[in-house]
């Protein structure tokens, strides 16, 4: 399987460490470490951060060869901490992946295009993401809608929707997605319908819900799969979601099966929640351990 992710490469600056990630590169990886060859389409500033990012997303085995370097500064998020230790947090705007180019070196085919909200509050990166999907063909289109205040629109999370064929949205999220569409909905398995109608290019609705699990709705079977959440000591919820997301879809794409790559999925995430990092440093031996020989057992 072949990963295009497009989108935001972004600095999470603390008082006292500074940490890569990003929604769409948080993806790329989880996705290249089960087998994916994942290619990031983003930018970096001519500065020593974007520098660093290259080299750690390479370590990460994700191809950085449209990763392009631009005049604005390599994107951050400065976090800090109020007298009671509460974080604050500031997305800078005007940055690297503000201003991605599309690049020579994309490829002419690709399994699936991946993208999300924050990197389309911008009209430079609309117009380059709508010349990707014109040019380009990809198998499936992947969209996460994350809400991340104020750097969303109705138009852009419209324009995910519109442009998708696999869609994933938190329960947090959901009701925001519905007042972007003008809909309202008494649960989320009704949201996921109603969405399905409004937007009949969507193949499957991913509802993740927490300590609740997630379930997927398949719009041409109409029919729902459900996976409960996995038992875990939650650390720290980020990432997860991207972790989840690549699961399903790398698995997915490997075997059309809905209820195994759903099931893989939640407990991908699982482990993510109980580590501090979004891409934790023994996730090959998780994946080796649970995933890999269970994949293998899946296809005999």
């Amino acid at each position: 399987m072949t990963l295009l992710s497009f989108g935001e490469i972004i600095w999470d600056v603390y008082p006292n460490k500074q940490t890569l990630g990003g929604a769409p590169l948080n993806l790329a990886a989880h996705a290249a470490l089960q087998g994916c060859d994942a290619v990031m389409l983003s930018a970096v500033g001519n500065d020593s951060l974007g520098k660093e990012a290259v080299k750690q997303i390479e370590a990460l085995g994700v191809e950085t060869a449209c990763i392009a370097t631009v005049e604005p500064q390599t994107g951050k998020c400065v976090v800090t901490l109020d007298e009671n230790g509460v974080p604050r947090y500031n997305v800078l705007e005007d940055v690297a992946y503000d201003r991605i180019p599309f690049s020579s070196a994309l490829p002419k085919e690709c399994d699936v295009l991946a993208f999300g909200t924050l990197a389309l509050r911008g009209e430079h990166n609309v117009l380059v993401l709508k010349k990707i999907l014109g040019d380009i063909r990809f198998s499936e289109i992947y969209t996460d809608i994350n809400i991340r205040p104020p750097f969303y629109s109705d138009e852009s999370i419209i324009f995910c929707l519109s442009n998708a064929t696999i869609v994933k949205i938190s329960d947090e999220e959901l009701p925001t997605v519905m007042r972007a569409v003008s809909a309202q909905s008494p649960d989320c398995e009704s949201a996921a319908v109603m969405l399905s109608e409004r937007f009949p290019n969507i193949k499957l609705i991913l509802i993740t819900k927490g300590a609740k699990g997630s379930f997927c709705y398949d719009t041409k079977e109409k029919r729902f799969i459900s996976a409960p959440a996995e038992p875990t000591q939650a650390v720290s919820t980020v990432g997860a979601g991207d972790s989840f997301g690549a699961t399903f879809l790398v698995h997915y794409m490997k075997t059309g099966d809905i209820p195994y790559s759903l099931s893989l999925a939640a407990k991908v995430s699982a482990f993510v929640v109980s580590r501090k990092e979004a891409i934790p440093e023994d996730m090959k031996e998780f994946l080796g351990s649970q995933i890999v020989t269970r994949y293998v057992k899946n296809e005999k």
